[in-house]
């Protein structure tokens, strides 16, 4: 079953705009970068993001979204906890990102 997998940040008010737009393309780019241990392709089904445009009110800081899709729990889970190319993108965050907000869900399941 597929599973949702939702990114928020909000980025430090001293991150620049180049570094803002390489930091998103490096997301993005995370549906090809990530290769699957066994068949050696990319397992990232599909990927969006953008910047933040509600007008709500509620974004809490909040600026950039994305939205990951997994086919399923274990391909979620290579990503969360081994992936070597996600493992090295959450690293260079350090000192780029204020406040980062991530929930999962699985479609139709309450």
């Amino acid at each position: 079953m597929a599973i949702i997998h939702v990114v928020q940040f909000q980025f430090k008010p001293t991150a620049s705009p180049e570094v803002i737009k390489d930091t998103c393309t490096r997301m993005l780019n995370l549906r090809e970068n990530c290769i699957h241990p066994t068949t050696q392709k990319p397992y990232i089904k599909a990927s969006a993001g953008g910047k933040d445009n509600s007008i709500e009110g509620l974004q809490n800081g909040i600026t950039h979204v994305f939205v990951v899709e997994f086919d399923n729990e274990a391909d979620r889970e290579y990503y969360v906890r081994t992936d070597p190319a996600h493992q090295a993108f959450v690293k260079s965050l350090d000192g780029v990102i204020e406040k980062a907000q991530v929930v999962d869900f699985t479609p139709g399941v309450f």
